[in-house]
């Protein structure tokens, strides 16, 4: 099939979709096309990875460094160069035309003892998300990220700049600032679809969702409230998730009513202008909140904590984390490990590979010889 029938094609169920009234009686016609529309998106993507010439990715294969990666994605010239240049070691080109930055560029961003790497990736236009603009590989370089920064420029209508990027992500797969819904589906030899809810669900949407997946035979377990679109995902299964921080640019060149109106509607955007280096501390803060990175001071076996030198670790990391982050051989080494500070009931306690951490433990790790 080719491109031009495959966007004919999504059209065309969109508007179905649009005119069908979602009722009881409907909702199996709309699931079936609910998932067409689904499967359509992901061919479409397929054939835009597919059709990219050998070399292209040059300069995108970006190595992951540091404890954590940010990647900041936004509209060609809204100064992602200059941010980056201000928050980090890197010497990102800088001009006032568009499509300045044509690779990934890398940066190091160092605050309160982690490093955490940035990345500049091209920009993002319409389209991107299907092939435009080497739209692909940039997708694929956020993808790898831990955290994304949507960098808008106040003076160039921040409101569809945003829409725009966040409708992008979300078709190449990429949801922002959700989790993954609570819903499990295990395929099975025989047997029909079996489904199993700890709340109200329309289960001929359910099934006629995995008949478009060709799944007949299946144990759904459901045990949250869902959209149509979070159990298409599910079914799916290669959606990825991540947290968003909206960074808009440029402040020190818009209109004080400009100012509130954005404030309002974006009321948990970080406000900056990175040419005048206005607002960047508060900017490095907020990455560093989001990323909830916890520190974790290792002390070897007979000998005092090493207090000035931690481990720095994410949020809900584990012992296996700890050991995977100091050396390689140590998860296939491991005895026990003892543990001081909050994540214990009480001062060195013994744990597993699979004890949660919290900021500030100390922690002994016990070898095999």
């Amino acid at each position: 099939m080719s491109s031009s029938n495959i966007d004919d094609d999504i059209k065309r169920i969109e508007d179905e979709i649009r005119r069908t009234p979602y009722n009881k009686a409907t909702s199996h016609h709309i699931g079936r096309l609910k998932a067409k529309l689904a499967r359509l998106r992901e061919r479409k993507l397929a054939k835009a990875a597919a059709g990219r010439s050998k070399g292209t990715g040059a300069g995108f294969d970006i190595k992951r460094a540091g404890d954590a990666t940010v990647a900041m994605v936004g509209y060609p010239s809204v100064g992602k160069s200059t941010l980056l240049n201000r928050l980090t070691n890197a010497n990102a080109e800088v001009a006032s035309y568009d499509f300045t930055t044509l690779r990934v560029i890398p940066g190091t961003l160092h605050y309160k003892g982690t490093r955490i790497q940035i990345l500049d990736v091209p920009g993002l236009i319409q389209g991107a998300s299907y092939g435009r603009g080497r739209g692909k590989e940039v997708i694929s370089a956020l993808r790898n990220a831990d955290l994304i920064l949507f960098i808008l420029d106040i003076t160039h209508d921040a409101v569809k700049q945003h829409e725009i990027l966040a409708r992008e992500l979300y078709n190449a797969g990429i949801r922002i600032n959700s989790r993954p819904p609570n819903v499990s589906i295990h395929k099975l030899s025989r047997g029909g679809i079996r489904i199993e809810t700890t709340v109200e669900i329309d289960e001929d949407f359910i099934r006629a969702v995995l008949a478009e997946y060709r799944i007949h035979n299946a144990e759904v377990i459901i045990r949250e409230p869902i959209t149509p679109e979070e159990f298409i995902d599910a079914v799916i299964g290669n959606r990825k998730y991540l947290d968003a921080i909206t960074v808009i640019n440029k402040i020190d060149l818009a209109e004080p009513s400009t100012l509130e109106r954005l404030r309002k509607r974006y009321p948990d955007a970080v406000f900056i202008s990175a040419g005048r280096n206005i607002n960047l501390e508060a900017l490095k803060e907020r990455i560093y909140s989001a990323l909830g990175f916890i520190r974790i001071y290792m002390k070897p076996q007979g000998a005092p904590p090493d207090m000035n030198n931690p481990l720095v670790l994410r949020r809900y990391s584990t012992v296996a984390d700890a050991c995977a982050a100091i050396h390689r051989d140590f998860i296939a080494k491991f005895r026990y490990a003892q543990v001081w500070g909050r994540s214990v009931k009480y001062a060195g306690q013994r744990v597993g590979l699979t004890h949660v951490l919290a900021d500030g433990d100390v922690v002994s790790i016990a070898l095999r010889r």
